[in-house]
C-alpha cells in the first residue's frame, strides 16, 4: 500500500464515527447497562468490526467468522499492575464493569465478547475466558488478563508469560 492511499485510509477511518454520529443518538447493544456514545462505541471497535483508532493506530477487530479458528502465540500481561485497583469498577469496551477478581481478558482484534482458552506456555496451565474489553496497546502483548485470571495461569507475580490463545467456537 503507498503512503497517499495509507493516509486516505486513514482519514476515512476517522471520519466514519463523526459521518455515522450524526445518525443515531446513543445505543447500548452489546448488554452493557450504561449508554454510551456512538463516537465512543466506534472508537474501541463495539460495533461488529468497525476500525478504532488508539495512539494514531488503527486496528480492525475480526468478525466472528473471521475469529472461529484463531489461534494466537505471545506475551500476555494482566490489568492493573501499576496499582490492582486501577482499572476496578471501570467500563470495559464491551460495557460491562470490569471486576479484577474475575476471570476476563482484553485483546485488540477478537470479536466482542468472545470465549478463549489461554494456556500457559511454561507451566501448561489454561482456562478460558471472556474477552470483553481493547488493549493492551503495547506492541509486544497479544491479550491482558485480569488479575484473577493471570493468578489461576500462574504468572501474576512475574507479570507476563508466554501463552497461547485459541477461540473457542460458539
Amino acid at each position: 500500500m503507498n503512503k497517499t492511499t495509507h493516509n486516505l485510509l486513514l482519514i476515512g477511518c476517522m471520519m466514519l464515527p463523526l459521518a455515522l454520529s450524526s445518525c443515531t443518538s446513543t445505543l447500548a447493544p452489546w448488554g452493557g447497562n450504561q449508554a454510551i456514545s456512538p463516537e465512543e462505541a466506534y472508537r474501541l471497535g463495539k460495533i461488529k468490526n468497525t476500525p478504532y483508532v488508539i495512539n494514531g493506530r488503527i486496528y480492525v477487530p475480526m468478525s466472528y467468522e473471521e475469529a472461529v479458528s484463531f489461534e494466537e502465540t505471545g506475551t500476555a500481561s494482566w490489568y492493573g499492575q501499576e496499582t490492582l485497583d486501577q482499572h476496578n469498577g471501570q467500563l470495559t469496551a464491551y460495557g460491562e464493569v470490569f471486576d479484577p477478581s474475575r476471570p476476563s481478558a482484553a485483546h485488540k482484534y477478537l470479536p466482542l465478547p468472545s470465549l478463549v482458552k489461554v494456556t500457559n506456555l511454561d507451566t501448561h496451565a489454561s482456562m478460558t475466558v471472556r474477552v470483553n474489553d481493547r488493549g493492551p496497546f503495547v506492541d509486544d502483548r497479544v491479550i491482558d488478563l485480569s488479575a484473577e485470571a493471570a493468578r489461576r495461569l500462574g504468572f501474576f507475580e512475574k507479570g507476563t508469560a508466554k501463552v497461547k490463545i485459541e477461540v473457542i467456537t460458539r
